[in-house]
């Protein structure tokens, strides 16, 4: 099978593969910039960055990436989501790619400046919306993705609802590893691909050691839970000390609050809990990932995952 270009407004990415945005400081330009140099989309995850920082971030991997295409991935649910997706817009991000929730808005500010914007969804009803709304391409999450989650029903069952309700360009995600999930995503009418896991798992990726060899720890399905996020919505983890609380009620209240949500339950604070594991504290640090992520034990260079995921679907039979 030949891999197909992407095109979403007037960019057009080589390969079809998105790098998810993964927050807090995992996607930032290091990553995206490895991905678009491999002719993928490149996304810094901004949420939870001071504006100072998202310019750095951007123009880093500008200088990486030169002719890369280079994307923001933002949480609706943050309560500065304008500031820091116009931050992004006037720094000249090639694209917007929006979860955590939906806004309107953001469209307008999309057709304002010419910046491609593409909101996470998960159901066709969505989708037709977003299209509507003036929406460049929509990613569609099912319930095999990392983090926030807005169902609890297969990308592969939705990706098709959602190719018969619009036109626009469908890029399928969660649960999508190698070569033969990118090949089944095609066929079931995707243009092209988010991957988070098997990038969060990368040498690139701004996790710690030790975040990632939690990653490679993580063999068993029952190694993977579903928390209640204080944004209101279940997050897909790996079991550790820290999310075994959350489950149980018992994870620490915040003692300070930075107000960074729009609504928040309050029940801890995931912003920190996400820095936390981040920055290589696994015993009190939420780990989001994937359930999928279970099938990589190795990090590779992000150059190696582009190589290997190229040769398998050139492998599969059109």
């Amino acid at each position: 099978m030949k891999l197909p270009e992407l095109h979403i407004g007037k960019l057009v990415a080589k390969v079809p593969i998105v790098q998810g945005g993964m927050a807090i400081r995992l996607s930032t330009a290091r990553l995206a910039a490895a991905v678009a140099n491999e002719g993928g989309i490149g996304l810094i995850a901004i949420s939870g960055m001071p504006y100072d920082e998202i310019r750095y971030e951007i123009r880093l991997a500008r200088k990486l990436a030169p002719t890369g295409i280079i994307g923001i991935n933002a949480m609706v649910a943050a309560r500065d989501f304008k500031g820091i997706v116009m931050t992004a817009i006037e720094e000249g991000i090639d694209l917007v790619v929006a979860g955590a929730g939906f806004s309107r808005d953001m469209f307008a500010w999309g057709r304002a400046s010419g910046t491609p914007i593409v909101p996470i969804v998960s159901s066709a009803k969505l989708a037709k919306i977003s299209q509507n709304l003036g929406a460049a391409a929509v990613v569609v999450e099912g319930a095999e993705a990392g983090g926030h989650l807005g169902t609890n029903r297969s990308s592969r069952l939705i990706v098709p609802e959602v190719r018969a309700a619009v036109d626009i360009p469908v890029i399928g995600a969660g649960g999508v590893l190698h070569g033969e999930d990118i090949a089944e995503m095609l066929r079931l009418g995707a243009n092209g691909v988010q991957m988070g896991s098997r990038f969060a798992a990368s040498v690139e990726s701004n996790g710690s050691d030790e975040l990632k060899k939690v990653y490679l720890r993580a063999n068993n399905p029952e190694d993977f839970i579903l928390v209640h996020s204080p944004v209101g919505l279940p997050g897909q983890a790996i079991r550790t000390p820290f999310s075994e609380r959350v489950l149980l009620g018992t994870a620490p209240k915040p003692v300070t609050c930075d107000h960074c949500l729009k609504k928040c339950s309050h029940k801890y604070c995931i912003i920190r809990a996400l820095t936390r594991a981040q920055q290589g504290d696994v015993e009190t640090g939420l780990v989001f990932s994937g359930r999928r992520m279970q099938e990589i034990h190795d990090i590779l260079p992000v150059k190696e995952i582009f190589a290997y995921l190229k040769r398998e679907v050139e492998a599969i039979p059109d």
